[in-house]
Order: structure tokens, then C-alpha cells, then sequence
């Protein structure tokens, strides 16, 4: 067995480099006045006040945030619905419905989102009805194959058995059905939100620059202004509220593994 944990160095090796020590750099960054050289560094709490002295940055982290629920609120509109129809359906038809849904994921996001860009151009929708398509189309998918997965795990068993208990149609989706899919849901959430929050080349696309989110600030901040300092603080703080937000789902996808057990 010890042997076998010799394998596991070089993904730490690449951990390190890959993950550990950018994140260095951004809290180094965050924390230190811009024009600092190698050997003096002076730190500062001046890039955090400034992003919540401003209202703009707070705004636009509000933006971000209710984008971000509002894309997931509606993911799981349309994908509970979407998942339960494929899941109620015969094996080989389940698979032809998985694969149209997935079918686009084979296609470069970047490409896809150009490809609405063309068409919404022949649509009168706002900058921020453009974004929403964008979010849906992009990452509806991660949703309904989350919610299908838990669905399709349910034992049939226990359908029948609340039928068999008098139970109807309604009530056995409410007692038996839906609480034993929450975990997919759960799932689909984290998968959904986390990348919504942070998003910038989709409302950058689709916006027409029009629609600002927090992550166009960050790449503003590190590319155009070239301000690495207060975009490293930006990018710290969403860090945060990603983290946050993670633990939360963590805690929601435990307790409803608990419920079912």
C-alpha cells in the first residue's frame, strides 16, 4: 500500500503549483500596496476598504449574486420537470434524451455563446435577458443530469409500496419521490450557482459590456487596468463567498443523505 501512495506525489507536486501557490500570490497580492518589488513588501487593508467604500463594486457583487440565484432558481424549474419526464421513460429512449442534452456540451462554451450571441441578435431582449439565456443554455445541462442521476437511483419498489399504502400520484412525488431526488438537486445547485457567480465571458458576449458582473471587474482589473492588487482583493473576496457558499451545499447534501437514511 505504501508503494501505491508514491503515485499520488506528482498530482500533489501539481496541486502545489496548479492551485496552492496561485492562491498564495492572490492573497500576497491582495494584501500588498501595487508597486511593490521582490524584496519590500507593504501591506494593506486599502484594496478591501476600497471595494467596499465604493457602492459601485458592492452593486455589482450584488448583481452577480442574485444572477446567480435567479439562473439557479430557474435551472431547477426547467431541469426538476426535464429529469423526472426522462426518468419516467423507457431505458434506450432515457439514453437518446441524456445524449441530446449532453450533445451540446461536446461543443466549446465559447463557440456556443457566439452562437447565441448571433442569435439573440435577431431578438429585442435587454442586455440582462441576454445574459440570462446565455447562463440557462450553459449550464441548464449540469442540472438536469444531476436531478436524472438521483431520480433514476430511486428503487421502483418504493413507488409502488406508497401506492399500495393508498397513496396517489401527488402525494407519493411529495413523500417518497422528491425527498429522496434532493440530493441531485443539491448537487445541481453547486454545479449551477458556483460557476454563475463568477461568469464573465458570458455576460461579456451577451451584454454587449453593457452588463457588468463581478468576474468582467476581475478580468478588467487584472488585464485592461493591470491593477493586480485590487483585482487579486476582488478575487479574494469572492473566493470567500464561493467557500461560504460550498460549505452550505455541503451541509444541505448531508442533510438530505440524512433524510434518505
Amino acid at each position: 500500500m505504501k508503494s501505491f501512495s508514491k503515485m499520488a506525489y506528482p498530482y500533489v507536486v501539481w496541486m502545489c503549483i496548479m492551485i496552492i501557490m496561485p492562491m498564495l500570490m492572490l492573497v500576497l497580492y491582495a494584501f500588498t500596496v501595487k508597486g511593490n518589488d521582490i524584496l519590500t513588501f507593504q501591506f494593506t487593508l486599502e484594496n478591501f476598504a476600497r471595494f467596499f467604500n465604493d457602492t459601485i463594486f458592492p452593486s455589482v457583487l450584488w448583481r452577480s449574486l442574485k444572477m446567480a440565484f435567479i439562473t439557479t432558481g430557474l435551472c431547477i424549474l426547467i431541469g426538476y420537470p426535464t429529469a423526472y419526464i426522462f426518468a419516467r421513460m423507457k431505458p434506450n429512449n432515457q439514453a437518446v434524451m441524456i445524449l441530446l442534452v449532453t450533445l451540446p456540451m461536446w461543443i466549446n462554451v465559447l463557440v456556443r455563446t457566439y452562437a447565441w450571441r448571433g442569435l439573440l441578435g435577431y431578438v429585442d431582449f435587454s442586455s440582462e435577458m441576454r445574459v440570462y439565456v446565455g447562463m440557462i443554455y450553459n449550464f441548464l445541462p449540469f442540472m438536469i443530469l444531476e436531478i436524472y442521476t438521483s431520480l433514476s437511483k430511486i428503487d421502483p419498489n418504493l413507488i409502488v409500496a406508497s401506492h399500495d399504502l393508498g397513496a396517489d400520484d401527488g402525494e407519493t412525488f411529495r413523500r417518497v419521490i422528491l425527498p429522496l431526488s434532493l440530493p441531485g438537486v443539491v448537487s445541481g445547485i453547486t454545479l449551477v450557482f458556483l460557476p454563475a457567480v463568477s461568469s464573465f465571458f458570458i455576460p461579456k458576449l451577451l451584454g454587449g459590456g453593457q452588463y457588468v458582473l463581478i468576474g468582467n471587474l476581475i478580468e478588467d482589473y487584472f488585464i485592461t487596468s493591470g491593477d493586480w492588487n485590487f483585482g487579486s482583493a476582488i478575487s479574494l473576496i469572492m473566493a470567500i463567498i464561493i467557500l461560504i457558499s460550498m460549505y452550505v451545499m455541503r451541509k444541505l447534501d448531508r442533510g438530505a443523505k440524512e433524510a434518505m437514511d
